[in-house]
């Protein structure tokens, strides 16, 4: 009864969300399935709820393994992805030990660390594991993992407190320490040495261990710590590399202190290294700090963004004006908003009008007039006028909030070299351990045949403190991280949001980029260019576009828009016309003064028996210009044309110039006809147009391309190109784009400048530069710095690397790789000013 009580127990009742069911054979199909695999006791599906049951033996089947089954049948699983601050990562070995144990949970499909930003990404399936799970797991191998919440400004003060807690007791402890270091080399210097010698030397000796023991056992306190909690969980990290190498030195030293005449009848020399492990122990805590603060200023774009949030809201309540928490805020109040202030939440004025600054979201430097029906972006800086607004997105929904979304993944996400250097780093220890002890027996035993300053114990110590010390695995983790938070931090300061290190990776193999027309490369919005009436007509070029607009301001097509406008800007005022009639596809017809008039394309000419015989020619060579032609006819003669054309948006030429310099071939991809292309890339300097292209087959050309070895990116606004900028290498969503392609893209612009193109294209090849030059630089130090610790160059040319040196080289390389990455918070791209 017992044993099967305990099998019993061993099974595990899990609840997966799934997508996609549309009928009750859906549910079987689901329940067929999973009752298949091994390992399954039973499933049931809940159609209503979309859930599915499982009853399972952990010990015999991976969860991944269900989700993948029932992937496999077309439906889709809901699964979680949340960013928790961790505490207690102290070097690259950390990285593969924190993955591993979320990742062994069950409902755990993935962990990635990032150690500069001291945060974890999991993605797991929430009906299975949680932050409970989470916390008792890490817990367990001395790490903890903050409380998530839904607040954004409760985890940003959480995070803040974090670090707080963090830098203030290495700053105690580090100016503890140093006051300590002071003293011991002060005690050895001139006249303070002079009154020493001249009493017993154990009594110095004995000054220096009082000196040194609080700097050990309490300045050193978090090394011995972090490294107890790695042996008692079975690793080694960091931590363990300092505990070692400070303790070795210490407790030589206490016990020549302690038996001075032992050492001295076995023919060493009674000197102590008291001052070695407190300068090393001083040194390391001055890196950490620096290290701590750098990494803080690292991850600063999130917090400035997050920072951007207003506290309180002016609404109407009761037709009253009152101040209220923003989480007060619901969907469709009336928020005032007045000069200096920010706007609290999304929205939409509904009276009033002013000048916007949404440098801090969109990078966009110069303020934007907003008025009556213009969105605004909650976090933007209001300037000049005041302006009633209704609140359309709160919360999670809103951009600032998708933007801080967006930019935590990216900065917490781990491009592809990253996994090879976290492999390196698992073992970095073991082997550094294991050239340290390997270098003191070499030393010690054959020490004896060189020609040494001290004896060869004391030398071989040396050189295993050193080699201890010198080592770095913390330079390796932080080398990628590091870069990738400031890199994406600072795009998202210029508008240009990215995915994440995969996506930087991408950039650097690009090696053509296409661009959709219309909307990206223009503006979407036709525009008059063009009035040209006939000679033979009476009728006079200002008559021409009253009666054209008096004709179209009735439609909504943005050919009869652009009319409108351009008489409004000419202060033109259309009649009222009679017997209006809409023909899609080919234009419109009306009365006006009793005259019948006919606007609209080349057929509706024809089909209306007017003569056009004259005008053929003209109108062939206007249409290959890229022109759209608006005919106008009165009493059945043709009396003028109004000509339109998108507008290419400004800075388009430059950019495709930029693009072009870094080495990339520029094409344009458009269902427009070839004249129309032909005239847009003629005017940027666009040499490959493919055109008449249908939506659904853009990403087919994008695959043809693909197909002859090219790396391609793909820049659309997503109203029909989604599927391209999937298919893509590398798919740019332009800031006026559909939710639907920043889903589809790896690089979302928050802004409408195509500037933003190059620049993130710039920005990534910079911060794949700075990860490259990072690992080379962790790489090249430790290559060359643990040899000469081990005392390589010390037969040949009396090179030896002192233990506090190698303490100094060790605090300086991961401060240099951090410093490295942190140049690029002084990206400006090319031509800009911000």
């Amino acid at each position: 009864m017992a044993t099967e009580q305990k099998k019993i127990s061993d099974f595990k009742s899990v609840v997966i969300s799934v997508r996609g069911m549309t009928c009750s054979s859906c549910a079987s199909r689901i329940e067929k399935k999973i009752s298949g695999l091994n390992g399954v006791m039973q499933a049931r599906v809940n159609f209503g709820a979309e859930q599915v049951f499982v009853d399972l033996d952990p010990k015999k089947i991976f969860f991944a393994t269900i989700l993948e089954s029932i992937k496999k049948i077309g439906f889709e699983v809901l699964l979680n992805q949340k960013s928790f601050p961790i505490k207690g990562l102290t070097c690259a070995s950390c990285v593969s030990r924190v993955e591993d144990k979320l990742c062994a949970l069950y409902g755990v499909l993935g962990a990635q660390v990032n150690l500069a930003a001291e945060r974890v990404l999991i993605n797991y399936v929430q009906s299975v594991s949680g932050t409970h799970e989470f916390q008792n797991a890490l817990r367990g191998i001395g790490y903890t993992l903050l409380l998530d919440d839904e607040d954004k400004d409760q985890v940003n003060d959480l995070v803040e407190e974090h670090d707080v807690d963090e830098l203030t007791p290495l700053f105690r402890r580090f100016v503890f320490s140093s006051s300590m270091a002071f003293l011991i080399l002060l005690s050895g210097v001139g006249s303070v040495q002079n009154f020493f010698q001249e009493h017993d030397l154990v009594e110095h000796n004995f000054l220096l261990l009082l000196l040194a023991t609080p700097v050990q056992f309490w300045g050193g306190w978090i090394f011995y710590r972090r490294a107890w909690v790695a042996l008692t969980h079975g690793y080694s990290d960091m931590n363990t590399l300092i505990a070692i190498g400070t303790s070795a030195a210490y407790l030589c030293s206490l016990s020549i202190t302690v038996y001075p005449n032992f050492f001295l009848d076995i023919g060493q020399k009674a000197l102590v290294y008291f001052d070695s492990s407190v300068m090393i122990i001083t040194l390391v805590l001055m890196g950490r700090l620096i290290e701590a603060k750098a990494k803080a200023k690292a991850s600063n774009a999130i917090h400035k963004l997050i920072g951007l949030q207003p506290k309180t809201a002016r609404v109407e309540r009761d037709g009253v004006e009152v101040d209220i928490s923003i989480v007060e805020v619901v969907h469709g109040d009336i928020i005032t908003v007045r000069p200096g202030e920010k706007v609290p939440v999304d929205g939409i004025i509904i009276s009033g009008s002013s000048s916007i600054d949404e440098s801090m979201i969109s990078g966009e430097s110069t303020p934007i007039d907003k008025k009556s029906a213009d969105e605004v972006i909650g976090g933007s800086l209001n300037k000049t006028g005041a302006f009633k607004m209704r609140a359309t997105r709160l919360g999670k929904d809103s951009v600032l909030s998708q933007i801080v979304h967006l930019v935590t993944e990216a900065q917490g996400s781990k491009a592809p070299v990253q996994r090879l250097v976290d492999k390196v780093s698992s073992i970095f220890v073991p082997i550094v351990i294991w050239v340290a002890t390997l270098s003191f027996l070499s030393w010690w035993i054959f020490g004896e045949y060189a020609d040494l300053p001290t004896s060869p114990f004391v030398f071989a110590l040396m050189i295993f403190i050193s080699v201890l010390v010198i080592a770095c695995p913390c330079a390796l983790g932080l080398a990628t991280p590091t870069a990738i938070m400031v890199g994406t931090g600072r795009g998202a300061e210029l508008g240009v949001l990215v995915k994440g290190g995969e996506v930087l990776e991408k950039v650097g193999k690009l090696n053509t980029i296409f661009f959709d027309k219309t909307g990206t490369l223009t503006k979407g919005i036709p525009e008059v260019n063009g009035v040209i009436v006939n000679p033979n007509s009476e009728v006079s070029e200002k008559n021409l576009l009253i009666y054209a607009a008096s004709l179209e301001k009735e439609s909504e097509h943005p050919l009869a828009q652009a009319v409108v406008r351009e008489a409004k800007k000419r202060n033109l005022r259309p009649e009222n016309v009679q017997n209006f009639k809409a023909l899609p596809g080919f234009g419109v017809t009306a009365s006006l003064n009793q005259q019948q008039m006919i606007m609209g394309n080349m057929g509706l000419m024809i089909k209306n028996g007017i003569n056009v015989e004259h005008w053929v020619e003209q109108l062939e060579k206007l249409s290959r210009q890229g022109k759209t032609l608006m005919i106008l006819a009165v009493s059945e003669k043709i009396v003028g044309v109004i000509t339109t054309s998108d507008v290419i948006r400004p800075h388009a030429k430059d950019t495709v110039e930029r693009l072009k310099s870094l080495g990339l071939e520029v094409g344009m991809l458009t269902g427009d006809n070839r004249y129309v292309a032909g005239a847009i890339a003629n005017e940027l300097n666009i040499t490959t147009v493919l055109s008449e292209v249908l939506p659904e087959d853009k990403s087919n050309e994008i695959k043809k391309i693909q197909a002859k070895g090219l790396t391609v990116g793909m820049v659309g606004d997503g109203i029909n190109d989604a599927p391209a900028l999937a298919q893509s290498d590398l798919g740019i969503a332009v800031g006026s784009g559909t939710d639907v392609a920043i889903e589809a893209s790896d690089i979302t612009l928050m802004t409408n400048d195509l500037r933003a193109v190059a620049d993130a294209i710039e920005l990534s090849n910079r911060t794949m530069a700075k990860v490259k030059q990072n690992l080379f630089w962790a790489f090249f130090y430790n290559c060359l710095g643990i040899p000469i610790a081990a005392g390589a160059l010390y037969p040949t040319f009396g090179i030896l690397l002192s233990p506090v040196y190698a303490a100094l080289a060790m605090a300086f390389s991961s401060v240099s790789v951090v410093s490295n990455s942190l140049l690029l918070k002084r990206f400006i791209p090319k031509g800009r000013i911000c």
